[in-house]
């Protein structure tokens, strides 16, 4: 069975070399670069499994690239910054970061968190369409599209397809916290916390929610939520 691949984008040599030696030595398999552009020519030829992404580049916008490999690859996308204000996490979650691990950090805590990236658990079986129909909405899991039912489309990020996908393969039912947790993987904690929140935030915006009573994804506070569409796939 091949390794994971796991992207390093650091423009600091210092910082690519702890990464690729300590995934390396977890057994993964790594690329690394200084740039942007070399970095996106290379996923034209192969997707990574893992993006570990540097906000500070010196050839483009480390969050505009973070919210473009959101809608365009299917690989989780961590981002490693030196920036550690919420703010500036928030905002990378809201662009589509599945995570956000602040510098100086520990290796170990790297590895760990692109292991829990990877984690997934047993599938249903109506995860193995692409388009699933709820409401008035269609998803196109294999393009990242909301369409409503008058043909206007709408994009999600990778991250908040994750959400997505797991509340449709799981309606009407109950999903708590530590469920989303172990199923979607992350650390536990608060980040994880805001993550979902984030998430759970713009698809409901998305699926135009009133953010006072949502018709579709419901909070049960101190449970968790419950999404209460019809669900079919195909």
């Amino acid at each position: 069975m091949t390794a994971p691949l796991v992207t390093i984008l650091d423009d600091e040599p210092e910082i690519r070399q702890i990464l690729t030696d300590a995934l390396s030595e977890a057994g993964f398999r790594t690329q690394s670069f200084a740039r942007a552009r070399e970095f996106e020519a290379s996923l034209k030829r192969v997707t990574p499994d893992v993006c570990l992404v540097d906000l500070s580049l010196p050839d483009t916008d480390g969050l505009s690239l973070v919210h473009r490999l959101a809608l365009e690859q299917g690989a989780a996308v961590i981002i490693i910054s030196g920036r550690a204000q919420v703010q500036d996490r928030v905002t990378g979650l809201e662009l589509g970061a599945d995570d956000y691990i602040t510098k100086p950090f520990d290796p170990v805590e790297v590895v760990a968190r692109v292991r829990a990236r990877l984690r997934s658990g047993p599938r249903p079986a109506a995860q193995t369409g692409d388009t699933a129909r709820f409401s008035g909405w269609t998803a196109h899991f294999d393009r990242y599209m909301l369409e409503d039912d008058s043909g206007d489309e709408t994009p999600f990020s990778h991250a908040e397809g994750e959400v997505l996908r797991l509340f449709l393969d799981s309606p009407k039912r109950l999903i708590s916290r530590s469920q989303m947790q172990e199923m979607l993987g992350g650390a536990a904690g608060d980040s994880f916390d805001r993550a979902m929140d984030v998430r759970i935030s713009r698809l409901r915006t998305k699926l135009r929610e009133d953010p006072k009573n949502p018709r579709l994804i419901k909070t049960i506070y101190g449970a968790g939520y419950i999404f209460l569409g019809d669900v079919s796939w195909g």
